[in-house]
């Protein structure tokens, strides 16, 4: 059996199978030793060279090193610079062996170096033959003669066998038509299936073999059994429970399961790699190769098993063969087995005359008839339906009506449906020689005539349809199908069609489609909705700019580009309406929940180009995207449309479901017959596997084909994937041409533009393309000048130049097609991953969608010249034959963090709710085994919610590990940590964050920084080559400022080098090296700045100064010790280096004006460019003043003012930011940090600006802290301002709380009034009153009470009321609330209780209510506010009723803080005033919380240590814990929204069924944290859960309500109230409409803080019981009344 190679699902169409050897062998190492054999005979190896040099050269190994170095070198430039390692070292050991025998570069090696590499540098072959001459001195004649006989011939005439000579064929054996197939009788032939694999042999000559499954034992004679089976897979499974989660005797039956089925070994190969992985190849080939004889085995044992266990009935009669058979489906496929396997043991000993009469002989009817029975009784127990976990059957999918799928179509005829394979399409030929196998692929059939036969006139749309669509008659088939849900349905979307068919008119449809919901009256109201169109590529981005914005500008939409390229300030945000940006950069701004929240709310289209990519390594991030965007639109109830945009894909629908597509009105699916011009594609495999002769064979296939396209008149584009590849390839081509007569083909038309032709060429400043151009050649890349990419665009699109060499840019970011483009090559080094990869299949459809010019060609033609090894995987992939599967579990960690951090996600919950909304969810279901999900586990749990659970629980833990994120498993919350956040933001993988945690520390020097940053996770990919040492080693020796740990030997100390090197801006010369620097700097700048804000919430200073210097370094590419000047563009660096020889800093140039300087470096007239220089370098000054709040708390008032000239083309036009921060150099510690931003108007206008913070100080008093204002992005702008605390005053030590005593509560009996008694409901006092009730009651001094809330403190004042009517009966009591609300509750309170129970008069004097003076003269207690009270006193003198006050009672008098704490202090002060001039005392009672310096206020008021009571806030009848959690962000309403969310877990977690007040600090807040918190509950399970009255009842409310958003919260069970809003009696009215009737209601109040106790009030007079500070209602306190304070 052949060594499985390719999946199932290609074998299915493709019709391709896996080689097999002529040589059937079961040891492994036999044929591993074989293929060693093969490779020796392909010549010599550069390890072998290597090792023969190392082994005999008599000189020193640093000699002979540096030959091999140079060597490697030399052959580096001879075949290209980004060449990969391998490649390079196989020229190397070429040019050795051409060279050894020669002194001199002859003809005879030029030509061969010519025909070989293509054009190359002679110094660099006569340096070859230098070096190789002194290599072969070292080495002895009998190793040079050895390797002249494994290469055959050194004069290349090896080359001239006759190809064929060492071709084998496989003998036809007899039992070659026998199949493992049920769908086939017993005397049928199989069809013989031709292998497209080719295996290299010695003489470059290859086994074309066929596909053979016959299963001839050709291992040890060991019976092939169970016990067997399980044995050999114990060998590759060491642990007990594997990684599929299931044991392995479950494993082994599971694959007896599969190996029993009736399909053919061909189809079970890739199920046994999706059950077995990969990575057992061997396993899988011993399997298929006996599973004829395990099967067989096993089954006769079972029946054995089965006969045995029958009691065999005694026969006194003979029987025969029951005439009527009944059999299962079952029974019919183990009996033909058997009878096959019969046949085929006795056709291979020679036995076939005998067969009939061995039937015949062993034919036993009672054993027969014991069989039959056996068979019987098992059947009775068998499931009636029998469900196969893995069945080869097709299920036909579900018709949809704009599906389009010929492939489809197919698969739903009856001859697949009955086993027979899919081929590739009809037409098709494959074409062997003996350099290449070559697969031609017709252009498809033309469309079906009757689908979108109907095209939809521009004319027909409205007038903005009209104006995008300008210049456009109609929209093309497709569009015209897509049209209808597109521009009139805000359905979701996924259109799958070729590249080239129009999909970006769809998007625009979509576009106008949603700028027309926001019309009104002819305006577009541009500030309601944001488009977000997600490119895959930076060029494309810019391409998609250009067009939309050129198509949308008469509509007066913006359209900018928003990448890593391209950052976009607020406001520019603000003022666009369609956002073009890539997967990476939108996940970014939708990661940050602060500063972008109204960003991401506004969008309401998401479009997202190449949705194909989700098999790619950035899958994952249009996978969180989506399934971030949907779960948006679920929790705000707000309307995102999504549109998917793809090529031709194979498992559509599963990527429709993934968008929340409706198949049946948003999934149109077009295949290649709808393409604007049909594509021929021709897929090339070059059989040769050295690396040497591949090159030469990829530049004879290219040229080939080229000329072939030539010849017809056609233009043809040849891509390749470096820059300097195209001029190499170009150059080749053209000496092709030349030495083959062909050069005229090539040659420019003699039109008219002929002259301006030649004139255009001869201008251009690139050597190469000066010589390529006259020929007919071109080249093209990114590198190249504009002006030069312009003419050659322009002259091929005008048809003068036939070829052009290019690279995948010119697929991307220009529009220019030609008939046929040919891929040469598909390996290319990819930076991100370190390495050579495959070109991706995006890439490849992009370059075959430039094939064929919809104006003047009938088809176009795509052809890919690619190694031999690849072809089947092209050849799939352009086929569309293998699904896509998601990549998301390899990212779901850092998603998971980024979520967390987000706020969308807080509990393990939501998060395995969230992997639903996945890629990964839909294909986990269908595909279970790719993801490692067992097939048990998908049959108990069809929804994988355990599967899903233990994925959430162990990332979970992994974050947790890395202090990413707090993970409270028992509870299953998830908490973000400023590091978790700090990685979201910035990108940071998780494994990275594992480095900094072991490496990260609060003292680190600039090398240790970069040190940390270089093992990053980022760069693991990134490999050290043997090629780059020596370009290395001098990048350390010269550019590197700072040592390399580890030096260059590994990958951590390849990036240091690369990174140091690119801020020296050392130039490069290997092509590799530079991708990696440009890969490493853009990383290593995400990574720095990351680390600066991680030492921020650190606090420390000294590594936060040196990261964001390191920050800056790595932006500007210059050091910290390099003039600050270099940063000016307009300075010539000769200027610069002047100055620093002179050591004239920055400081010392401010001092000096522009002659001064001009003198100072020679060149007076840059006097004056230095100095304007020098002052346009942000420059602040700071002065601070400070001020102590308590001893531990100091309040900061920084004033900060500008001292540098603004200039727009250095500074832009908005801010320039600042770090500035305050640190303890004593303890190395930062105590608070701001960014601050420096607006363009205020360093004009040259204002003071004023920053106001508070930070902590201690005892003993440090001698002085720093301010530290650093600039954000400019080196060398730093100001520092030294706080000093030598003459600092703190204020005196606070008294301790007022200890609250164990006493014995006091009965109201203590009163002593029966009348007073009567009063209260209660028949104890509390703790606290019964503390102060002697004080308060028998004595006349003044009091100060401080309390928490709920502690009884109005009982106290009433207390002391009580006194006065008592003891001084005649005066007056004056109560002084702070609102005017509170004063009418206690009027009504007071009126029932003072006047009707003991006939007091009481009067109310408030601004709203003035009583008139007898009225007033008259009453014992007047209630009032502090500013109606201070304008009745301040006519003491003739006011006699202020006279006779005795006492003032002062409520919240807290409040001398606030902005009313003035008229409270005139009250006080003239309340003494007048008891000075009347002798008459008035006694002064304070109540107020808990306070910090009770003392000082007590002293104000005259109280002596008896009068003072200040109880500590944990003073509570009712215990109170507190939850405090903060939330990071500057602005206000981010924050507020982020806070949301956790708000309503709060809820949910500590009282999901009692009241709960929620403070906000706004009005309009109310409304928007109420209307969020429905929309939480409406994606909640439960969205009435609040609400415990029946909905008929809160019905009338409707009608009375009077504020936006009232009426729907309250169907929710929220209740919105904010101050000053509503009057009190509606207030009233409406609590009691609602609480009366009610046992239990759930509200939500949010208003602001200083009306907590103001409510509390309010809903008194509502309740029926009472209410008061005890928090008594239904006889049960209020134990879960939480006061959530988001700070």
């Amino acid at each position: 059996m052949n060594l499985p190679r390719l999946s199932g699902a290609l074998r299915v169409f493709a019709n391709v199978s896996a080689n097999v050897s002529d040589q059937h062998e079961d040891d492994i190492s036999s044929r591993r030793r074989s293929q060693r054999q093969n490779k020796t005979k392909e010549g010599l190896t550069w390890k072998e060279l290597n090792s023969a040099v190392r082994k005999n050269a008599k000189v020193d190994s640093k000699i002979y090193n540096t030959a091999l170095k140079e060597l490697i070198s030399c052959a580096k430039s001879i075949v290209s610079t980004d060449s990969d390692g391998e490649t390079i070292e196989a020229a190397a050991a070429f040019l050795f062996e051409l060279f050894k025998t020669t002194d001199v570069v002859s003809q005879r090696e030029t030509v061969r170096l010519r025909n070989t590499f293509g054009p190359f540098p002679a110094s660099a072959a006569t340096k070859t033959c230098d070096i190789v001459k002194r290599i072969s001195a070292w080495l002895p004649d009998d190793f040079l003669e050895i390797s002249d006989s494994k290469r055959g011939d050194g004069d290349g005439e090896a080359d001239d066998f006759e190809f064929g000579s060492g071709i084998k064929f496989s003998e036809f054996s007899d039992d070659f038509d026998q199949d493992f197939s049920s769908s086939e009788s017993e005397d049928e032939k199989e069809v013989k299936d031709w292998d497209i694999e080719y295996t290299a042999s010695s003489s470059n000559s290859g086994t074309i073999c066929y596909l053979d499954n016959n299963d001839q034992d050709r291992g040890p004679k060991a019976k092939k059994d169970m016990k067997w089976l399980e044995t050999e897979i114990r060998k590759y499974f060491v642990e007990e429970e594997t990684s599929l989660g299931m044991p392995v005797s479950q494993l082994t039956s599971t694959v007896f399961d599969v190996l029993s089925s009736t399909r053919s070994d061909n189809e079970l190969q890739n199920e046994l790699f999706d059950l077995l992985g990969f990575d057992r190849f061997e396993l899988i080939q011993m399997l298929l190769e006996n599973r004829k004889k395990v099967v067989k085995s096993v089954v006769t044992e079972v029946t054995k098993a089965v006969l045995s266990a029958m009691p065999k009935p005694k026969v006194d009669r003979p029987t025969y063969g029951c005439q009527v058979t009944v059999q299962s489906e079952e029974e019919k496929r183990l009996v033909k087995l058997y009878r096959k396997e019969e046949k085929k043991a006795s056709r291979k000993g020679g036995k076939k005359g005998d067969e009939t009469s061995h039937d015949k002989q062993n034919f036993d009817p009672r054993e027969l008839k014991y069989q039959r029975e056996a068979a019987l009784r098992s059947a009775a127990t068998a499931p009636l339906f029998r469900t196969s976990r893995v069945t080869g059957n097709y299920a036909p999918r579900e018709k949809f009506p704009f599906v389009f799928d010929t492939y489809e179509e197919a698969r739903q005829s009856s001859a697949f449906v009955g086993g027979t394979k899919l081929c590739l399409p009809t037409g098709f030929d494959k074409t062997e020689s003996k350099l290449y196998d070559e697969i031609n692929i017709p252009p498809s059939d033309p469309a079906p005539t009757d689908i979108g036969n109907k095209l939809v006139p521009i004319a027909s749309l409205d007038e903005i349809g009209q104006l995008a669509f300008k210049g456009t008659k109609t929209l093309n088939r497709i569009q015209s199908v897509v049209f209808e849900s597109a521009y009139n349905t805000n359905e979701n979307l996924l259109i799958c069609a070729p590249t080239g068919a129009g999909k970006t008119n769809v998007a625009m449809l979509t576009i106008l489609h949603e700028i027309n919901q926001h019309l009104s009256q002819g305006v577009i109201k541009k500030d309601e909705f944001k488009v977000v169109y997600i490119a895959p590529m930076k060029a494309l981005a810019a391409e998609m700019v250009r067009n939309f914005g050129g198509r949308l500008a008469p509509l007066g939409i913006s359209v900018r580009e928003l990448t890593g390229d391209m950052s976009l300030t607020k406001q520019e945000i603000l003022k666009t309406q369609m956002l073009v940006t890539t997967p990476e950069k939108w996940d970014v701004v939708t990661r940050k929940s602060t500063g972008d929240v109204a960003l991401s709310q506004l969008v309401r289209l998401l479009i997202i180009d190449e949705v194909h990519l989700l098999h790619d390594d950035r899958g994952p991030v249009i996978e969180t995207l989506v399934a971030r965007t949907i779960r948006q639109v679920e929790s705000s109830q707000s309307m995102i449309r999504i549109v998917g945009l793809s090529a031709t894909l194979p498992n559509y629908i599963d990527v429709a479901r993934f968008l929340n597509v409706n198949p049946y009105l948003g999934l149109f699916f077009f295949d290649g017959r709808f393409r604007p011009v049909p594509l021929g594609q021709t897929f090339i495999g070059i059989k040769t596997t050295n690396k040497v002769q591949q090159l030469q064979d990829f530049n004879t296939v290219c040229y080939e084909k080229v000329v072939e396209d030539v010849r017809k008149g056609h233009q043809v584009m040849v891509f390749v994937h470096a820059r300097n590849e195209t001029v190499r390839t170009a150059m080749t081509l053209l000496e092709m041409a030349r030495n083959q007569g062909d050069i005229q083909l090539f040659a420019p038309n003699n039109s008219s533009r002929y002259g301006d032709f030649q004139k255009s060429a001869s201008h251009s400043r690139n050597r190469q393309l000066k010589e390529l151009l006259p020929e007919g050649f071109g080249i093209h890349h990114a590198g190249m000048l504009r002006q030069d990419r312009n003419l050659v665009e322009k002259y091929f699109a005008d048809g003068m130049l036939k070829v052009i060499c290019c690279t995948a840019t010119l697929a991307w970011g220009v529009n220019l097609p030609a008939h046929a483009v040919i891929i040469k090559g598909t390996q290319l080094y990819d930076a991100k991953r370190g390495s050579f990869v495959d070109l991706g299949i995006l890439d490849v459809m992009q370059i075959f969608g430039r094939a064929g010019r919809p104006q003047y060609d009938k088809f176009g033609h795509g052809t890919i010249i690619t190694t031999h090894d690849k072809l089947s995987r092209y050849l799939s992939l352009m086929t569309r034959q293998n699904p896509i599967e998601s990549q998301f579990i390899a990212s779901l960690t850092d998603n998971l963090n980024a979520e967390i951090a987000l706020g969308t996600v807080t509990n393990v919950e939501e998060a395995v709710k969230w992997i639903s909304y996945t890629y990964l969810f839909v294909r986990m279901r269908i595909n279970p085994l790719a993801y490692g999900v067992p097939y048990t586990a998908l049959e108990t749990d069809p929804r994988l919610e355990k599967y899903r659970y233990d994925l959430i629980v162990s990332a979970g833990r992994k974050l947790d590990k890395t202090k990413m994120i707090r993970f409270n498993e028992a509870a299953g919350y998830f908490f973000s940590t400023d590091l978790g956040r700090i990685s979201s933001h910035f990108y940071i993988k998780y494994d990275t964050v594992e480095v900094i945690n072991e490496s990260f520390v609060s003292l680190m020097n600039e090398a240790d920084i970069l040190a940390v940053v270089s093992r990053a996770q980022e760069f693991d990919q990134i490999k050290v080559r043997e090629d780059e040492m020596v370009e290395l080693d001098m990048l350390m020796n010269h550019d590197c400022v700072m040592d390399v740990p580890g030096g260059k030997e590994n990958t951590h100390g390849k990036v240091n080098i690369l990174l140091q090197s690119y801020i020296s801006r050392a130039q490069l010369q290997s092509f590799s090296l530079i991708s990696d620097q440009a890969y490493v700097a853009q990383n290593a700048a995400r990574i720095i700045r990351a680390l600066f804000e991680m030492a921020l919430k650190q606090g420390w200073p000294l590594m936060a100064s040196r990261l964001l210097m390191l920050c800056k370094v790595v932006d500007k590419r210059l050091w910290g010790c390099d003039s600050p000047l270099h940063q000016f563009p307009l300075l010539n660096p000769e200027l610069i280096y002047k100055l620093e020889e002179k050591n004239l800093t920055i400081d010392r140039l401010r001092d000096m004006d522009a002659k001064e300087i001009g003198h100072m470096i020679h060149h007076v007239r840059m006097g004056s460019n230095i100095k304007r220089c020098v002052e346009q370098i942000p420059t602040l000054s700071l002065d601070a003043t400070i001020q102590p709040i308590t001893r531990t708390v100091l309040r900061v008032r920084l004033n900060i003012t500008p001292e540098f000239n603004w200039d727009d083309k250095v500074h832009g036009s908005v801010a320039e930011p600042f770090q500035i921060w305050v640190e303890d150099p004593e303890n190395n510690h930062i105590y608070h940090s701001e960014y601050f931003m420096l607006h363009k108007k205020q360093v004009k206008s040259g204002d003071v600006q004023t920053l106001v913070f508070t930070i902590p100080i201690f005892e003993p008093l440090p001698s002085q802290y720093y301010v530290k204002a650093v600039s954000d992005r400019w080196l060398g702008s730093e100001c520092v301002c030294a706080i000093s605390f030598q003459h600092l005053i703190l204020p005196e030590k606070h008294p301790p709380h007022t200890e609250l005593l164990d006493l014995h509560p006091l009965p109201l009996t203590v009163l002593n009034d029966p009348k007073l008694e009567s009063l209260y409901k209660f028949t104890h006092f509390n703790p606290v009153q019964t503390q102060i009730f002697h004080t308060l009651y028998h004595n006349d001094c003044n009091v100060l009470l401080g309390a928490p809330t709920g502690s009884g403190k109005t009982i106290a004042a009433e207390l002391a009321i009580f006194r006065i009517f008592r003891e001084y009966p005649g005066s007056k009591a004056v109560y002084i609330a702070p609102l005017k609300a509170l004063v009418r509750e206690r009027m009504e309170d007071w009126r029932v209780r003072f006047e009707q129970k003991l006939g007091k008069k009481v009067v109310e004097l408030t601004g709203d209510v003035t009583p008139d003076m007898r009225a007033v003269a008259k009453a014992d207690l007047i209630v009032t506010t502090p500013e109606k009270w201070d304008g009745v006193s301040r006519s003491w003198q003739t006011r006699n009723y202020v006279k006779s006050v005795n006492l003032l009672v002062i409520d919240e008098i807290h409040l001398l803080g606030d902005d009313r704490g003035p008229v409270l202090e005139v009250i006080v002060s003239r309340t003494n005033f007048i008891s000075s001039h009347t002798e008459k005392p008035v006694r002064v009672v304070g109540l107020s919380t808990a306070l910090a310096n009770a003392r000082d206020l007590a002293d104000w008021l005259g109280i002596k240590q008896m009068g003072l009571f200040n109880f500590r806030p944990s003073v509570r009848p009712v215990p109170l814990e507190v939850h405090i959690t903060g939330f990071t962000g500057q602005h206000y309403c981010p924050r507020m929204a982020t806070m949301n969310k956790p708000t309503f877990q709060a809820v949910k977690t500590y009282s999901p069924s009692k009241p709960v007040l929620v403070f906000v600090s706004s009005r309009r807040q109310t409304r928007l944290t109420a209307l969020d918190l429905i929309a939480f509950l409406a994606a909640d399970e439960n969205p009435k859960q609040w609400l415990h009255m029946p909905e008929v009842e809160v019905s009338h409310l409707y009608l009375s309500s009077i504020m936006t958003g009232f009426p729907l919260s309250v169907i929710f069970g929220l209740f919105i109230i904010f101050n000053s809003f509503f009057l009190y009696t509606t207030y009233v009215k409406v609590c009691e409409s609602i609480l009366l009737p009610l046992t239990s209601v759930t509200i939500h109040i949010r208003f602001i803080p200083n009306l907590q106790d103001y409510f509390v009030k309010l809903i008194t007079p509502c309740t029926n019981k009472s209410f008061q500070r005890n928090a008594v209602h239904n006889g049960e306190p209020y134990q879960s009344l939480k006061y959530l304070n988001c700070i």
